[in-house]
């Protein structure tokens, strides 16, 4: 059986649900819809994005009103769903939502963004390290893993379009990659990479200087995929030509 899984950060779904997000979804089908950054909570959504007809609906809200937030739409029915790491300081931002569907564990997750001070940089790459033992710890027990999400890094010079004016720039700081490499290291796979190894191809792009149109933009979303899965995957997308947010949707197609 095939699945088509997307992953996209909406930059608020209540906005994006005003753009035609419906429509997408229904032209579109995936099987796994993974949401990041929805700024808000499942009681502030209006019936139809609460519930998108065929899908099953799970949510995940930070107790800060209006800021980040995930959700996951499903047609297949998960096993169990799971909203946080057990370290609080973490799971008050409703980052998470890890899904089990017995054949394979899907993690979606919005990694915290770093510019804003010095502050939430640490915090970002305390996240970082976090999440890296508890995959670490799914992985170990034999599972198939999939990681969709937008990180807030580009790994590599070829991620981004400026990458020696943004060398000092949260998003792309050496401690930054470094953790990504750390990451790949302990076996898991940019199921992009897989497919695609050319510059040029990005999943956020700044709203000013008409950056999108000029293709100036950096790549931060992401599907990752364990070793022992990695046979599974079949294509590997940027949607780029999908508008409605700053960020635009990934898509990764497996087959179970």
């Amino acid at each position: 059986m095939l699945l088509t899984l997307i992953s996209w950060n909406v930059n608020g779904i209540r906005a994006i649900h005003k753009k035609g997000f419906l429509d997408w979804v229904k032209a579109t089908q995936p099987d796994i819809l993974g949401i990041q950054e929805t700024k808000a909570e499942e009681s502030q959504l209006p019936p139809d994005l609460a519930q998108i007809s065929g899908y099953r609906s799970y949510f995940s809200s930070a107790i800060r009103k209006g800021y980040s937030g995930v959700a996951l739409y499903s047609r297949l029915e998960p096993v169990s769903i799971t909203q946080k790491f057990g370290i609080e300081k973490f799971d008050t931002e409703g980052r998470l939502l890890i899904a089990d569907y017995d054949q394979f564990v899907l993690f979606n997750v919005y990694f915290p963004n770093g510019q804003m001070s010095e502050a939430r940089l640490r915090f970002k790459l305390e996240f970082y390290d976090a999440f890296l033992d508890y995959v670490d710890r799914v992985n170990v027990s034999g599972r198939n893993i999939i990681i969709g999400g937008d990180v807030n890094t580009a790994h590599t010079e070829i991620d981004l379009a400026h990458p020696v004016a943004n060398s000092n720039i949260s998003g792309f700081l050496p401690e930054e990659r470094a953790w990504l490499d750390k990451f790949l290291s302990h076996g898991y796979y940019d199921t992009f990479r897989l497919f695609n190894n050319e510059p040029g191809n990005y999943t956020w792009w700044s709203p000013f200087a008409n950056a999108r149109e000029r293709n100036i933009g950096w790549r931060l979303d992401y599907f990752f995929v364990n070793k022992r899965f990695v046979a599974n995957v079949r294509a590997a997308e940027i949607l780029a030509d999908v508008a409605g947010s700053d960020h635009c949707p990934v898509s990764l197609q497996i087959e179970i």
